[in-house]
């Protein structure tokens, strides 16, 4: 199985509430160099936070790969979801290629659980940056971090 974890973009520092932050110009750039590093990978499914700059984010990946499947919308994938609860629901899925696309502090405890098999070290993820983990389930400590992007 590979997971990979894509945070948002560069979002604009205000709007009426946070989950209406919108991608800057510099954000869309960010997304479509990170999206670069997934041509050609076997995704089969796009799932994004409900978020406008997360959703924004997974559109430009799903454009930029020419994505046949339209992108899923988790509303697990928020800033402050349960990081066990994103592992229940990847297990649920039952998908061996995968892309989530979320938030801090989410993306970096997920990474950091499913990688070290604890919170206590998050992985730094900068906005647009991309980890790529495989192995045979997604449970916490089972997975090997293959690949860390951060866009510039």
């Amino acid at each position: 199985m590979k997971v990979w974890v894509l945070r948002h973009g560069e979002a604009e520092p205000r709007a009426n509430t946070d989950a209406e932050r919108r991608l800057t110009a510099h954000g869309r750039e960010q997304v479509l160099h990170s999206a670069a590093h997934l041509l050609g990978q076997p995704l089969q499914a796009i799932y994004a936070s409900p978020y406008v700059r997360a959703q924004q984010t997974a559109a430009l990946v799903h454009g930029t790969l020419g994505f046949a499947e339209p992108v899923r919308t988790a509303p697990w994938l928020t800033p402050e979801s349960n990081v066990q609860q994103v592992i229940g629901q990847l297990e649920r899925l039952g998908l061996e290629h995968v892309l989530l696309v979320s938030h801090q502090p989410l993306v970096g405890s997920l990474v950091g659980l499913l990688e070290q098999g604890h919170v206590q070290h998050p992985t730094p993820l900068g906005t647009a940056s991309l980890a790529e983990l495989e192995g045979d389930w997604p449970l916490a400590g089972l997975m090997s971090l293959c690949s860390l992007y951060h866009a510039p």
